[in-house]
């Protein structure tokens, strides 16, 4: 059984937003039409998503490590009993931080498979061809299974 319309929805808008790939070039990989893609990107304003990006992983954990500290600093101006919104939101970012420090996601997946190809592709440009289709099943599969 193949990957859902909602699964290959997602896997075509992390090629356009990460690899920048062009709509037939997406359509190919994913295995639907151009005109698909297409839509799919206007619907879902993949352009504004794309330029969105630049809140990584990283920055929000950094994020969320600066709202801890302020949370913490203030506890502490004030004698260091947390009020009980401040405890829950601290819990919630602890937890949100946990999360994502150890969830791996299928963009990185993508980024990752994305790196390893490109060098190849200095090496071995015929093996990065082929490789890419192995990277695009790999994905595939992550997609359909988690």
């Amino acid at each position: 059984m193949g990957i859902s319309k909602k699964q290959e929805r997602e896997y075509a808008r992390i090629l356009y937003v990460s690899e920048r790939l062009t709509f037939k070039d997406i359509a190919e990989r994913v295995g639907v039409t151009e005109k698909t893609i297409g839509k799919w990107a206007e619907l879902d304003n993949w352009d504004k998503l794309r330029k969105s990006l630049l809140t990584t992983r990283q920055s929000q954990l950094i994020h969320w490590y600066n709202q801890l500290e302020a949370i913490n600093l203030a506890i502490e101006e004030r004698g260091n009993i947390p009020t009980n919104a401040e405890a829950d939101t601290m819990s919630k970012i602890t937890s949100n931080i946990q999360k994502l420090e150890v969830e791996i996601s299928l963009g990185e997946y993508v980024q990752v498979t994305k790196k390893i190809l490109e060098f190849i592709q200095t090496v071995d440009l015929d093996a990065a061809k082929m490789l890419t289709k192995y990277a695009d099943e790999f994905i595939n599969s992550k997609l359909k299974n988690g």
